[in-house]
């Protein structure tokens, strides 16, 4: 990666991002935990793990741990001014380790599915790890959820993380180093903003942000009532082993249109095969964009009880829509903060990237990276409160 690339997206978010001043004092909600930075200092893999802090000047905090570049924690106000925590996580590294692996993770190098787990790449086959049934999911057995980040505070609001992809793991080819910026702004809004590139041979990528909200602030209770938008007229049916067919279909006049606000609870349990074949909603949608690459709407959420609101804005092409499927309100895996169980469909996911299985589906938008070629992105969380 072309050092000058990293430098400019960097100093553009220390530009943005000045030192803060003290925020105001805030009240939080009883279901908080705070996070010790001590439980998660440790050298895993020969590396040092530690926890970060961002925070804004409204008192809105975020903190992440360079393992896995996981968000651990964010802590938003309701409409009352009561702050309390919207992201499922764990409050101990050996909790991180031992929990559910794509919590919260910065996903690479490749998210999603990869069908039969493998693909070809210039009239070459590569045999990927099958950790999902028959496909490769989300980098593999050992992708970017399992890795040190090398980490660095560019000021109170942001935070650097680097990882390099050797050419070669998780049977990828070619060496691609990454560099994320997590960063906070004063209008509430959490960016995840990376810049990757090929430097040796051709491969593949595709990124992520995997973090699980509850906007009630209590992963013990369900996500059937929260309001769900997702800007997209399309979406990809799945097979029976949950990979794109290849198709994109309309949305109108089934279960998995979103065009407008709708409970998960509506449609969750519809006579509807693809309803069926993930257990819920775990399906990519095809966004609706006004320019390729443009920073647009994805997605949103809203808790009527609590006010919260989140927006969903990315560059990305499309967003996977996740109810909570595979949370089953057993330890470890579900094991939370304060020793809480995450309970079934105690969250949701949005989860801009471009297509699963695009190496395999010619007609998907390409994730194909030449050397020399370069991968940016950005996913903007916007939290909000409705009176």
């Amino acid at each position: 990666m072309q050092a000058s690339s990293v430098a400019k997206l960097a100093a553009a978010v220390v530009i943005a991002m000045p030192v803060l001043t003290q925020a105001a004092p805030v009240k939080y909600a009883s279901t908080v935990v705070e996070l010790k930075r001590e439980n998660f200092q440790k050298v895993v893999d020969g590396k040092p793990v530690d926890l970060y802090t961002l925070t804004n000047k409204n008192g809105v905090t975020i903190k992440v741990t360079n393992y896995g570049a996981k968000v651990e924690q964010i802590l938003v106000p309701d409409r009352k001014g009561v702050f309390a925590d919207i992201a499922l996580g764990f409050d101990s590294i050996d909790a991180v380790m031992a929990g559910q692996p794509s919590m919260g993770s910065f996903i690479g190098r490749y998210a999603n599915r990869i069908g039969n787990a493998k693909f070809t790449l210039e009239g070459k086959e590569y045999q990927l790890a099958a950790n999902n049934g028959i496909n490769s999911l989300h980098g593999g057995a050992k992708g970017s959820r399992f890795v040190v980040f090398n980490a660095r505070q560019l000021s109170p609001s942001a935070l650097e993380l680097s990882y390099v992809f050797k050419d070669g793991e998780e049977n990828y080819p070619g060496t691609l180093p990454v560099t994320v910026i997590y960063s906070l702004s004063d209008k509430n809004e959490f960016t995840i903003e990376w810049v990757a590139s090929a430097q040796d041979k051709t491969t593949v990528a595709n990124f992520t942000g995997h973090t699980f909200f509850n906007l009630a602030g209590d992963p013990t209770t369900l996500n059937s009532d929260y309001l769900i938008t997702v800007n997209a007229d399309r979406y990809l049916p799945i097979d029976a082993n949950l990979t794109p067919t290849g198709e994109a279909v309309p949305v109108a006049g089934t279960p998995m249109d979103f065009r407008k606000p709708k409970a998960f609870s509506k449609d969750i349990g519809a006579d509807f095969e693809q309803l069926k074949l993930a257990g819920g909603y775990d399906h990519h949608y095809v966004l609706n964009k006004p320019t390729t690459g443009a920073l647009s709407l994805a997605s949103s959420a809203y808790d009527p009880k609590s006010g919260r609101s989140l927006e969903v804005w990315t560059t990305e092409p499309g967003v996977q829509l996740f109810s909570g499927n595979n949370l089953a309100a057993k330890a470890p895996l579900d094991a939370g903060k304060g020793g809480r169980l995450f309970a079934f469909r105690g969250a949701f996911c949005m989860e801009p990237s471009h297509f699963p299985d695009a190496p395999n589906k010619a007609q998907f938008p390409s994730t194909t990276l030449k050397p020399g070629e370069f991968y940016t992105g950005k996913i903007v969380y916007r939290f909000g409160v409705k009176k």
